[in-house]
């Protein structure tokens, strides 16, 4: 599956951005979705996922209660709602798509993802 990820940009703390990663080649919703982020300096980490039919979401605790993960699978879309956006949030945003179906013990791991998006960039200002 290519995944497309945008909807990065600048934005004012505390401010929100929405993002979308566009999923082509083959059945979406066969796939867990995850996002992932990399901030300059440091290690790619996951912050959400969801799984297949998007009943169950993850997030990590940096971004819970800020943060919403959803997916719409009739468009092969994941978003990651970003809002009260920090100037912590700023990193490269990354959605990837796993084959297995991942839980909250194992949906960080990025060795389990088998596809990634190109990246899309958020910037915050303070």
């Amino acid at each position: 599956v290519q995944l497309q990820a945008f909807g990065g940009g600048l934005v004012q703390a505390g401010g929100s951005l929405r993002l979308s990663c566009a999923a082509s080649g083959r059945t979406f919703s066969n796939y867990f979705m995850g996002w992932f982020r990399q901030a300059p300096g440091q290690e790619r980490g996951a912050i959400a996922a969801i799984t297949r039919g998007g009943g169950s979401t993850y997030y990590t605790d940096s971004v819970k209660d800020r943060f919403t993960i959803s997916r719409d699978n009739a468009k092969n879309t994941v978003y990651l709602q970003m809002n009260s956006l920090k100037p912590e949030d700023m990193a490269v945003y990354y959605c990837a798509a796993s084959p297995g179906g991942l839980d909250s013990y194992s949906y960080y791991h990025d060795y389990k993802y088998a596809y990634w998006g190109q990246g899309t960039k958020v910037t915050v200002s303070s």
